[in-house]
């Protein structure tokens, strides 16, 4: 992996990963459209460590809520009363809606390595993904907000997010539909979702770390995924901002019908070669 496309990919990764459209199917998608020979290790922990500057973005953007909800979860514990508060009860629920998406990925994880080196099969979870999207607007009533959200609603977003570690089913997209569906405002099933990929994002980069140090030539290549990294994490809270901002007003429709062109366009593609 040459500077350039670390910078490109990440980039790429900072626009895609709070976005709807899946940033692990733009980062399978772009080097095999633009015919970059990235080895499969390199490409796959680059995907993986470069989600550490969205989460640096995410955590950034978010630290006054994280601050809260951290607060009010150590004062009810020290109070044995654990849910009292609000902010309490949604880091709680935060914390059960990763859950699901820790164990699969935990127990699938050599086939979720292998759907990253397959374009085809990236473009048909794209494609999912579009499907998703047009679900949550088509069954979302949009009534309910933060303040109601149940245990109930976190397992279930939790296993919308759980489907994500495929590339190209979207993890914003999922679970912000997985709130829909549940009847949750646009904003607050987007504010929900990107808290809550703050837990599994973390862990998927302390993995890819420990996968990183059993390999010899790891730190030949290291510094050119910490320049991918450090754009990710700008540009990745730039589109925070935006995607927060679009959810007060507009459908999610233009990023199902973007997923579904990318989707079928790949497939072609893939079908001429």
């Amino acid at each position: 992996m040459t500077l350039f496309q670390s910078i490109v990919l990440g980039i790429i990764q900072g626009v895609t990963e709070f976005l709807p459209i899946s940033s692990s199917a733009h980062l399978v998608l772009v080097p095999n459209l633009l015919g970059w020979q990235i080895p499969a290790h390199e490409a796959f922990l680059f995907n993986v460590l470069v989600q550490m500057g969205t989460l640096a973005a995410v955590i950034l953007y978010f630290r006054t809520d994280l601050y809260a909800i951290a607060a009010a979860m150590i004062q009810g514990l020290h109070r044995r009363k654990p849910l009292a508060e609000p902010n309490a009860r949604l880091g709680w629920l935060i914390l059960l809606a990763t859950l699901p998406a820790g164990v699969l990925g935990l127990l699938i994880k050599d086939q979720v390595e292998q759907a990253f080196n397959s374009p085809t099969a990236t473009a048909i979870f794209l494609i999912v993904t579009a499907g998703l999207l047009l679900t949550a607007e088509r069954l979302g009533k949009r009534s309910r907000s933060l303040d109601c959200l149940t245990w109930i609603d976190a397992l279930w977003i939790g296993a919308s997010q759980a489907i994500s570690i495929f590339p190209g089913i979207s993890r914003s997209g999922s679970t912000i539909t997985g709130g829909m569906i549940r009847h949750l405002d646009r904003p607050s099933a987007g504010r929900f979702s990107f808290l809550m990929s703050i837990p599994i994002m973390l862990a998927a980069g302390l993995l890819a770390s420990l996968d990183l140090i059993s390999i010899p030539s790891a730190g030949g290549f290291l510094p050119t995924v910490i320049a991918g990294v450090l754009v990710a994490a700008l540009v990745g809270y730039l589109s925070i901002h935006w995607l927060l901002r679009f959810l007060s007003h507009h459908a999610l429709t233009v990023f199902a019908v973007y997923c579904a062109l990318l989707g079928t366009v790949t497939l072609i593609v893939s079908y001429v070669r």
